[in-house]
């Protein structure tokens, strides 16, 4: 079995964390069961935010009894101090505890530190000393910001998107935690669906001693795949090594993550699924995106009112409406017939 330490934190677990988002989408009796499961097999960290709908919630029911067996880490999207307290208190009660053990900063535009006016930092500080906060962490999708988390010596863990579809940059920025003793929290380490093969996108996290992916699980075939190599971590092979070549081959460049940091769209445009369908309709079978509803999903693209928000708002600095479009011509032309796509 593969361990991970995080950074200073001294928290050390499975290297596999359980990244609580997709529980949203479940009803209570099944997160607890799928929470409940994912322990048994002795996976211990458990990553949710403050705005994951009722995710804190289902934690809570799930390890009510049991907290201290469990690592769990939330995130505040806080603006102001006194929102800091009133989402931390929140957070707390939805999960039935009264400490986190690590509290992130989430995916803010700037990098909170001391004395820079807002008072964040402080108030991070003083909900450790208060005992409701074990560790402090941040949380993002800016290269830039990342840097400057870890230059600045204030925080125990950074998350940020790292699966073998990273940029040198972005693998330097992994490498650079480690230097700093921070741990580093995988998230996206399937870039959001993108990548299809779990054993292969495994292996390359395992590569990275102080890196903890937190898989986004929300089915029991999900997790009962990640279980399999807790006992037998996969190593890697020539076979593996030729898809991660492929998968890089085929999505490098720019493409959407699928982060939905450039939601919610006035117009109602899904775009962190739309703007990425061309992909989609190569990687999984291409019937599950051509359902009546995808389909008037993709129309509403014709509805896009050139405001460019989601274009100010994406932290990989995509065209996000001229990327629209190119999606939404494919898709009317696979649509049409016009375009075999397993043959793309």
């Amino acid at each position: 079995m593969d361990y991970v330490t995080l950074g200073k934190t001294g928290i050390t677990v499975n290297k596999n964390g359980f990244g609580a988002l997709p529980i949203q989408r479940i009803s209570v009796a099944d997160a607890v069961k799928l929470l409940r499961r994912a322990y048994e097999a002795r996976i211990t960290f458990f990553d949710t935010a403050r705005f994951y709908t009722d995710s804190e919630e289902k934690l809570g029911e799930a390890f009510l009894g049991m907290r201290e067996k469990v690592y769990i880490a939330t995130k505040t999207a806080a603006g102001t101090v006194e929102e800091f307290w009133e989402q931390l208190n929140i957070s707390l009660r939805n999960l039935r505890t009264d400490y986190v053990d690590l509290y992130q900063f989430h995916n803010p535009a700037f990098c909170p530190k001391p004395e820079d006016g807002t008072g964040l930092y402080e108030a991070m500080l003083e909900a450790k000393a208060q005992g409701k906060v074990r560790h402090i962490g941040i949380t993002n999708h800016r290269l830039s910001v990342a840097k400057e988390a870890v230059a600045s010596g204030l925080y125990e863990t950074l998350q940020f998107p790292f699966c073998y579809l990273a940029s040198e940059q972005d693998i330097a920025l992994v490498k650079d935690c480690k230097e700093a003793g921070m741990g580093l929290i995988a998230m996206k380490a399937l870039s959001g669906g993108l990548i299809t093969n779990t054993k292969a996108a495994y292996v390359f996290e395992a590569q990275f001693d102080h890196v903890l992916p937190i898989w986004g699980i929300q089915r029991e075939k999900e997790l009962e795949e990640i279980i399999s190599y807790i006992e037998n971590p996969p190593k890697m092979t020539e076979e593996i090594r030729q898809i991660i070549e492929a998968d890089r081959k085929e999505l490098s460049g720019e493409f959407c993550r699928g982060c939905g940091y450039c939601m919610p769209c006035p117009a109602g445009i899904e775009i962190n699924n739309c703007a990425r369908m061309s992909l989609l309709l190569r990687r999984s079978p291409s019937a599950l995106q051509l359902t009546k509803e995808v389909q008037e999903k993709m129309k509403k693209i014709e509805n896009c009112l050139h405001c460019n928000q989601c274009k100010s708002r994406c932290p990989y600095g995509l065209d996000t409406p001229a990327l629209l479009l190119r999606n939404y011509e494919d898709y009317k032309q696979v649509l049409a017939g016009k375009v075999c796509v397993e043959n793309r």
